[in-house]
């Protein structure tokens, strides 16, 4: 029997990003529509690879590809709400990396929702996987769990 998942703290997290609600983000029932969350993902964890000056839209040689994303749902968020997105990393592989974000309302201290996605990095040109390169790993290194 599958054990039901549990909200997490914020402590559990190890980068966080601020993201502002806007009012087009609210569905027909009142809260962000399930869509936006992924988008808030992206947000969080290309915020912080972007602040560490490991990534490179244009010149890298390296292209993190999303293969894999999932989420749960705990609670409703809904504009005018601040989302303070928490990052984390569980795993890193020669070329892959789990990235695992809890999203909380305001001053809550438990998740919203918890999602996560796998960046797989291939090369821009080729599009085959390539080893991550190393400042990078030592980005994802400094935000991985414990």
């Amino acid at each position: 029997m599958k054990s039901k998942l549990q909200r997490e703290r914020r402590s559990a997290y190890r980068y966080f990003r601020d993201i502002t609600t806007r009012w087009m983000d609210n569905d027909v029932y009142a809260h962000v529509n399930n869509v936006v969350y992924y988008s808030w993902f992206d947000t969080a964890v290309n915020g912080y690879l972007l602040e560490q000056r490991v990534l490179d839209f244009k010149a890298s040689p390296a292209v993190g590809l999303v293969v894999e994303t999932g989420c749960n749902y705990f609670a409703s968020i809904a504009f005018p709400d601040i989302v303070r997105a928490g990052v984390r990393v569980t795993r890193i592989g020669q070329s892959s990396v789990r990235y695992e974000v809890g999203l909380f309302a305001n001053d809550e201290d438990e998740a919203a929702a918890q999602g996560h996605f796998v960046h797989v990095y291939v090369d821009r040109v080729t599009r085959r996987p390539m080893p991550l390169p190393a400042d990078l790993r030592r980005a994802l290194e400094a935000i991985a769990a414990a």
